[in-house]
């Protein structure tokens, strides 16, 4: 096999880690020797070992003139772990096929050099692309310090959330609500809003079973969410932060009685500033979130600029109604040149439903 053939094996490793590394990056390593695979491994939790240092302490034979093919830059830092680096260079292996260069400053073409040093010979962007494409997550967080956001909705192919009644289940499939599930399990966070909590009473956790569920955002402004919601009665259990404006201790108190953390955040205009609690729950280390408002939330969060990427639902219904809802409300656009743009879409048939990821290109600034 080629050296691509092998780092796309160790990009399927890696991709064994997702929704438990964060907000560390998935990583993959491959040990090949006289053409044969002699061991292979992944980053199994944030906390854990490395990709790296797991196929190798796993390996069962003599490392001595192997290569290793992992997916991202080696690290050369002490941090949860010793460093990557060392023990490839204990182990006798001579060539290491690098996926995509680390941007964390800590790394930064640090660690391949580090190799070279030591007579390792580096071969650098093998499969780079899909090797970026596999920690954007990461990529994005380690630079930016905000979460990664995907604003995500399920709607008919007339474009409505709901009946002009408010009903809205179910408008996908079962195959494409596992996948949102998934989803939960993906991302690090999940960010609503307090008309969600009001009409639908979300619990807003992953139903599959050895998956993790996200850390739940509520963003309620003058800190109306019921102390009876599911989000709250179950926040001890699943880690619940209310986002506010509320300041007075005493109106949080009763939240956080029953596990909550309440965060009060600045006003923007009549609403939380989205901005400002992107920064926060960057400071908290939660590097991704998925966005499951309604029309009102998905709105700000455009126009406020903090959403990466939409995924977006479309199930072979129509529901008609000038009343139903739409996923994204608010005032709107007065102009068709200053839309929010998409761009790179990616399509995929789930079940009889339709899922179209798209990422944001550009977005309007408040004002």
């Amino acid at each position: 096999m080629d050296a691509e053939t092998y780092m796309k094996l160790a990009i399927e490793e890696a991709k064994k880690g997702e929704g438990f590394t964060n907000p560390n990056p998935m990583v993959g390593a491959v040990i090949v020797k006289d053409g044969r695979i002699i061991s292979k491994d992944y980053h199994r939790k944030y906390g854990g070992y490395h990709a790296e240092r797991n196929a190798i302490l796993n390996c069962r034979e003599d490392m001595h003139g192997a290569e290793l093919y992992v997916t991202l830059e080696p690290c050369c830092h002490y941090g949860k772990t010793p460093p990557c680096t060392e023990i490839i260079i204990e182990s006798g292996i001579k060539k290491v096929y690098i996926g995509t260069m680390d941007k964390n400053s800590l790394v930064a073409g640090k660690g391949a050099a580090i190799l070279r040093e030591h007579g390792i010979e580096v071969v650098e962007g093998i499969c780079e692309k899909e090797c970026q494409e596999l920690n954007k997550i990461f990529f994005h967080y380690i630079q930016t310090k905000t979460p990664y956001v995907v604003m995500k909705y399920a709607m008919t192919a007339d474009g409505k959330i709901a009946t002009h009644t408010g009903d809205s289940k179910w408008i996908t499939g079962e195959m494409a609500r596992e996948r949102v599930q998934r989803s939960r399990h993906k991302y690090m966070g999940i960010m609503a809003g307090v008309n969600t909590v009001l009409m639908d009473d979300p619990k807003l956790t992953c139903r599959i079973e050895g998956m993790k569920s996200p850390i739940r955002i509520i963003c309620d402004t003058h800190l109306k969410t019921p102390l009876s919601a599911q989000v709250v009665q179950t926040a001890s259990e699943v880690p619940t932060i209310i986002a506010t404006i509320i300041e007075e201790e005493e109106k949080k108190k009763p939240y956080t009685d029953l596990g909550c953390q309440v965060w009060t955040v600045p006003a923007d205009k009549t609403h939380i500033d989205l901005k400002a609690l992107m920064k926060k729950a960057g400071e908290a280390g939660i590097d991704s979130i998925l966005l499951e408002g309604g029309g009102t939330l998905n709105y700000s969060a455009l126009k406020s600029g903090i959403v990466q990427e939409v995924e977006m639902y479309i199930a072979p219904k129509i529901f008609g109604g000038e009343l139903a809802k739409t996923p994204v409300e608010g005032q709107g656009i007065a102009k068709a040149a200053d839309a929010f743009e998409l761009k790179n879409p990616k399509i995929e048939q789930i079940g009889e439903d339709i899922l179209i990821t798209w990422e944001v290109e550009q977005c309007l600034q408040e004002s």
